[in-house]
């Protein structure tokens, strides 16, 4: 059976079992989180009804991403600027959808 789940502003198509990158999500390693915003639910071809689903997931960690570099540059004005960026991230294990 698979879900699509939406948090952080972003769509995750997840399944049991599936290990899924999200935007940072209040928790320490091994808390359990439920996911409540289904948008969609089936398995196959068939559809289920997403409004009484909830995707129950299980925190691995909190981690950070790759860095970003942010540069800016105006040519002939002596004009730089370099800045870096990191995001933070929560990896959550997908335990069930029930």
């Amino acid at each position: 059976m698979f879900a699509i789940v939406r948090t952080g502003g972003k769509q995750y198509r997840v399944a049991a079992g599936d290990k899924i990158v999200v935007e940072k999500l209040a928790g320490d390693a091994g808390d359990k989180v439920t996911l409540g915003d289904v948008l969609l639910a089936g398995e196959g071809g068939d559809l289920k009804d997403a409004s009484k689903l909830t995707v129950a997931a299980e925190i691995v960690a909190q981690a950070k991403g790759e860095k970003v570099i942010v540069f800016k540059k105006r040519r002939r004005h002596n004009y730089r600027r370099k800045n870096g960026h990191r995001q933070n991230h929560t990896i959550l294990k997908i335990v069930s959808i029930a």
